[in-house]
């Protein structure tokens, strides 16, 4: 049997943005420099770049810290755990171990990386639509703490794959009905999406009466996820109470209580000055409210929340740094090539996101004017900003600096044109250290056996 996912209750000291409205959305510990220089962690920026080269990824470990601290007040008795997806690397790990947190992961690369650096297992819980036997025996090897099942097939599979004498904690993930997110691709709680077992056509119900057929499976819960850059309680909320509504129908039809209910991540953070975040505070008390409420009027227990936070925990911690390569004036419109682009941040080209770049190592009294800033990648859509306001005498050389740049970059990388993907530098209390290396043309190279 494994222990507990990890509940923490300790106090925790607030988290204070920059007070300029320019900075809101950078790390906290964001400082203005001389010649146009910031600081972050007590770092500059311009010595960053020069150091580790660029394109580069920077990571306030600061700022990770506190995010994590955060999640911990607005969620007391919670089981917090930091979805591995968003970003990781074993420092990360070691850093939301050490904040009492578990960790989310949907496959066995993330689940061996967390395990071999010394993330405990049983605070681990795997995930993902489509896990493949390799996933499933890591999992079952390293002894995860839960097993979110999200297809029928996966009960069958799991089932004989569970060594004899031994029964793996399960939880099923349902498909609530729910639209929310700031795309429609990270909108996962509805019906026609690949995640989950709807709620609607009884797929959920059938899945959970299969689970408690199986000898080696423990059913301990129910999971659900929304979706991606939710920005208002309201979603989280009827997801509470139709996940009540299942808790109850299971007591009634099965006789059983199930004790955890995951309501997973999707916490909306703001990418530019004045975009809206989900205030994570005020959204804890409304949550737990509204579980307390719905259980009692069913005659249920309170199960034990689980949250799965992880844009909203890396993203504003991270920055990506650029050199510019070319300014070109094609009609009416500026465009500031820089030497990275979408192999390093596919995410504009995907869905649209727009960024707040800026200038970083060198004063000018210019006046802004707005930008494209573009990759380097043979794609007229590779695009990192569009419509960015810059200061009018850009050149070749400059550095750039793209805030809120930890989640979803180095995770979905690509070696596209086989440029190599940037390292990761962490900072903190005025020092720099490389946490992974950039990708050369020797690994490259390594992985091509063929003639």
């Amino acid at each position: 049997m494994v222990t507990p996912l990890i509940t923490s209750t300790e106090p925790r000291p607030p988290h204070t943005p920059p007070a300029d409205d320019a900075l809101s959305v950078w790390p906290a510990s964001t400082t203005p420099l001389a010649h146009g220089d910031l600081a972050v962690g007590g770092v500059s920026l311009a010595e960053v770049a020069d150091r580790f080269g660029t394109p580069v990824y920077l990571l306030d470990e600061g700022e990770v810290r506190a995010r994590c601290r955060a999640y911990h007040d607005a969620f007391p008795e919670a089981a917090v755990l930091y979805a591995a997806k968003a970003f990781l690397c074993r420092a990360m790990a070691h850093w939301v171990e050490e904040e009492g947190m578990g960790l989310d992961v949907c496959s066995a690369g993330e689940l061996e990386l967390a395990v071999t650096t010394g993330f405990p297992p049983e605070h681990i819980v795997l995930h993902g639509n489509a896990k493949s036997p390799y996933d499933l025996q890591a999992a079952l090897r390293f002894g995860v703490g839960r097993i979110v099942i999200d297809s029928p097939s996966e009960i069958a599979r799991l089932a004989v794959a569970v060594p004899e004498g031994s029964r793996q904690k399960v939880m099923v993930r349902v498909a609530p009905g729910i639209a929310a997110g700031g795309h429609a691709k990270i909108r996962t709680g509805t019906d026609d999406q690949k995640f989950g077992l709807s709620l609607a056509d009884g797929s959920a119900h059938h899945a959970i009466a299969r689970i408690l057929d199986q000898p080696h499976l423990e059913l301990v819960g129910l999971h659900c996820h929304l979706g991606s850059q939710i920005t208002s309680a309201k979603p989280y909320l009827a997801a509470v109470r139709r996940m009540v509504g299942l808790l109850a129908r299971v007591r009634d039809q099965h006789g059983i209580t199930l004790p955890e209910l995951d309501l997973g991540g999707g916490y909306g953070i703001a990418y530019r000055p004045g975009e809206p975040a989900l205030d994570i505070a005020a959204l804890g008390p409304r949550v737990r409210a509204e579980l307390a409420d719905g259980c009692a009027a069913a005659g249920l227990p309170v199960p034990r929340l689980i949250i799965e936070p992880g844009r909203a925990v890396v993203g504003p911690a991270g920055i990506s740094l650029y050199r510019v390569l070319a300014v070109k004036r094609t009609g009416h419109r500026t465009f500031v090539a820089v030497d990275g682009g979408m192999s390093d941040n596919p995410r504009p080209a995907l869905y649209g996101v727009r960024y707040a770049p800026r200038l970083v190592g060198r004063a000018t009294a210019a006046p802004l004017a707005t930008a494209t800033v573009a990759g380097r990648h043979c794609e007229a859509g590779d695009v990192l900003a569009g419509e960015a306001e810059l200061p009018g005498d850009i050149r070749p050389g400059d550095l750039l600096a793209v805030p809120v740049a930890g989640a979803y970059h180095l995770s979905m990388a690509s070696g596209y044109n086989l440029v190599g993907r940037p390292p990761v530098v962490a900072v903190a209390d005025g020092r720099a250290r490389l946490l992974v290396r950039r990708e050369s043309l020797d690994d490259i190279r390594s992985r091509d056996v063929g003639l």
